[in-house]
């Protein structure tokens, strides 16, 4: 008897695997062919949904457990990101996300066999369960221009820690998160909403910065913030 509940345990760890494995080739793909540049192609993927829809179903299906916490974390971070572009192609054409009601606390989506809400995966899912991993901002994109831009590959668990330094490298030396002036120096509105996230580990928001800087600011500097661009990121 145990055999074969071993057995079974295994041949659905194998299919799970499977699903997941599908569900990354095909996010690649979709990626590379509808993201340029941190950009959608929201209007082609409207015209053109059956490559959506492939990938919506794949994502139904995959299973995944904090037992492996690279795979969880990547199956998470991909599954938000689609969501946000089926949620945005399902209303297109709009001008940002925040037009649509409830986009990111109450709009579900059916992914990893649970219906859940984006803010779920956020907070829950990804931060809930990793409090410590303040590079999960630079790599969920929320659909507007103000976002870390999107990448045209899936995120893999056998990468995942390299993608993640990629992006916050990216992000922190990018003029669209951190603007130098004379005497101070402007962050992301970002910065300032997940504070704590990126505090958690004790000092500033300008050690956490610098953490990440080809050239370090001075931490005379005053910080501000600068508004968030909810515009669209489309192409």
């Amino acid at each position: 008897m145990k055999f074969f509940s071993l057995l079974i345990l295994l041949i659905s760890s194998f299919s799970f695997a499977q699903e997941s494995s599908k569900f990354l080739d095909a996010s690649d793909d979709f990626l590379k062919h509808y993201v340029s540049n941190g950009r959608v192609k929201y209007a082609e993927i409207k015209q053109n949904p059956n490559e959506l829809q492939e990938l919506l179903s794949l994502v139904k299906q995959v299973k995944v457990s904090t037992e492996n916490p690279d795979a969880y974390k990547a199956f998470w971070i991909n599954a938000y990101n689609i969501a946000v572009i089926n949620g945005i192609v399902k209303q297109y054409p709009v001008k940002s996300p925040m037009d649509i009601e409830g986009f990111f606390s109450t709009k579900t989506h059916s992914l990893g066999q649970k219906s859940v809400t984006l803010d779920d995966i956020e907070k829950k899912f990804l931060l809930g369960n990793y409090p410590e991993e303040a590079r999960f901002h630079f790599v969920l994109v929320c659909a507007a221009i103000g976002c870390p831009p999107i990448i045209t590959e899936a995120y893999r668990p056998e990468t995942l820690e390299k993608q993640l330094q990629q992006q916050a490298v990216k992000a922190m030396n990018s003029s669209d998160f951190v603007k130098i002036q004379k005497d101070k120096v402007l962050l992301s509105e970002l910065m300032k909403w997940y504070q704590k996230d990126f505090t958690r580990k004790g000092g500033t928001l300008l050690d956490y910065v610098n953490k990440y800087r080809n050239t370090p600011i001075p931490d005379n500097l005053k910080i501000e913030f600068y508004n968030y661009n909810w515009d669209l990121n489309a192409l």
